[in-house]
């Protein structure tokens, strides 16, 4: 990226202004992404809860579908509403819709059945069909914070942050669509889960990208297995030189940038597709928000899914096409 590699002068850069051209429809995009009945719907309605259950002695059926809990999270997050507003809101809502025979699960049953929902992927990728029309593909990742102390308590008190955070590894279409997503400890670095994130993607893709931090024979061998068309683009990290013993695809890329020079490698390799992934980090945070509420790592995975599942729903509502004007 040219800003990052020019950092020292980056304060002489303008800040480039863009235009919409579908305001209208990206306008009502944002309004619809309040609207209850996103996450309400009439079929989650009906089958909100089992009024006949069994009881065999060592336990009953469960009262409340997997996707009654789904909905609750659901509203929880887009509201971002502690458990016990979650339940007191959503039985109002039931109220107010005249079904009053319906319950909200309790907000311990919300939690405990957080780690039990069968979220592996992010949902609502094309209506959860594999897509058979994936371009370009962007991975990267991100720190969710799980405790410690603002910035302003920081500086105010003069304390230590004493933070902890889990890392969020997202793989995007060209689409702006999240297709996969990891959850692991800080520790874990960002080529160790590339196989988890690949392993969702059963379609052929033409362009991968990502940054220096997957510069490894490891992740090239790992991307030419599941995807053998594609044109992988990641820039060689500094310190990488030319060896027989690196794949050939690395090779080409750390050849065409002793070549080209850094900058005209990520031009002609369209290297700036990456971006879509900075995007979807973003826009995690500032939708969804930079920390996690769960305490337990199972609990925070299922969390982090859902946040990806809602992005990908407000993606399909509408996003804004722009184009640069200065």
């Amino acid at each position: 990226m040219p800003y990052k590699h020019n950092n020292s002068k980056r304060h002489h850069f303008k800040k480039h202004t863009y235009r919409l051209t579908n305001h209208s429809d990206y306008n009502q995009a944002l309004k619809n992404r309040g609207r209850i009945d996103v996450w309400l719907s009439d079929e989650i309605l009906k089958t909100w809860q089992h009024e006949e259950r069994t009881y065999d002695g060592t336990g009953s059926t469960e009262k409340y579908p997997d996707s009654t809990i789904e909905a609750c999270h659901y509203l929880r997050m887009v509201f971002k509403l502690p458990l016990r507003q979650a339940q007191g809101f959503i039985e109002n809502l039931l109220d107010m819709l005249g079904m009053k025979h319906l319950q909200c699960p309790d907000y311990t049953l919300q939690s405990k059945r957080l780690s039990q929902l069968d979220f592996t992927t992010p949902r609502f990728k094309k209506n959860d069909k594999p897509d058979t029309n994936i371009v370009a593909i962007a991975i990267d990742s991100t720190g969710l914070k799980r405790f410690g102390k603002d910035e302003w308590h920081q500086e105010k008190h003069k304390v230590n942050a004493k933070r902890s955070w889990r890392k969020a590894h997202f793989l995007v279409d060209s689409n702006h669509l999240i297709q996969s997503a990891v959850l692991t400890d800080k520790n874990t670095m960002d080529d160790q889960v590339f196989e988890s994130l690949c392993q969702s993607i059963v379609t052929d893709v033409e362009l991968i990208s990502a940054d220096k931090m997957y510069d490894t024979n490891a992740v090239y061998q790992t991307l030419e297995a599941h995807f053998p068309n594609a044109d992988i683009v990641i820039p060689p990290k500094g310190n990488t030189f030319a060896d027989d013993d690196h794949h050939p695809k690395r090779m080409s890329n750390l050849i065409g940038c002793f070549a080209l020079g850094i900058i005209d490698w990520q031009r002609v390799r369209q290297y700036g597709k990456r971006n879509i992934s900075e995007t979807a980090m973003q826009r995690y945070k500032k939708i969804i928000g930079n920390q996690l509420h769960s305490r337990k790592l199972t609990n925070q995975r299922q969390e982090m899914l859902i946040g990806c599942s809602i992005l990908n729903r407000f993606t399909h509502l509408g996003m804004p096409n722009s184009y640069r004007v200065a």
